[in-house]
């Protein structure tokens, strides 16, 4: 059963083979034992999709880049997105998720770009707009902010004001 339950019958259910269980359970996922959900996250039936969002993104969080690029794509209706992240695992505020203007998902490591000129207080200099920021770091306690070096120089970043680097 996908928890939690919409209606408890038929339609709360997908049917997976044992290691899918596991896996989906809260085990290490395996990338390449869920690159079916390429096709299956355009099914009709609203668990499967659920599932499917749900496991894109802890593989796009793990730093997968086609599970990324697979969320962009998959649209589900309001109501199935809110039974989506009702159940996801971790979804109490403890777990933050960092979301770039476009709204990708950005994870520890990753490369993004300013999209805007941004005074730095305190340093003396701004950052350019274009401006690649690598192995960034994510603030534990805030969504909104991301850690970088501009210019040498260990930066609090707004995520409002970056793009994730392909």
């Amino acid at each position: 059963m996908v928890e939690p339950a919409r209606h408890g019958d038929a339609d709360d259910h997908i049917l997976a083979c044992d290691s899918c269980r596991v896996q989906i359970a809260g085990a290490d996922l395996d990338p390449h034992h869920w690159r079916c959900l390429n096709d299956s996250m355009w099914t009709p039936v609203p668990a499967v999709q659920v599932t499917a969002w749900r496991l894109l993104n802890r593989l796009a969080t793990a730093g997968e880049a086609w599970a990324n690029d697979q969320l962009e794509m998959l649209y589900l209706e309001e109501e199935v997105e809110a039974w989506a992240r009702a159940g996801q695992a971790g979804a109490d505020d403890d777990d933050l998720v960092h979301r770039d203007s476009n709204g990708a998902v950005l994870a520890a490591g990753d490369t993004v770009t300013l999209i805007k000129d941004l005074p730095v207080k305190g340093a003396g200099f701004t950052a350019k707009r274009g401006t690649a920021v690598r192995n960034i770091s994510l603030s534990p306690s805030n969504e909104k902010h991301i850690e970088g070096r501009v210019n040498g120089q260990q930066i609090v970043i707004l995520t409002e004001f970056v793009k994730k680097s392909v």
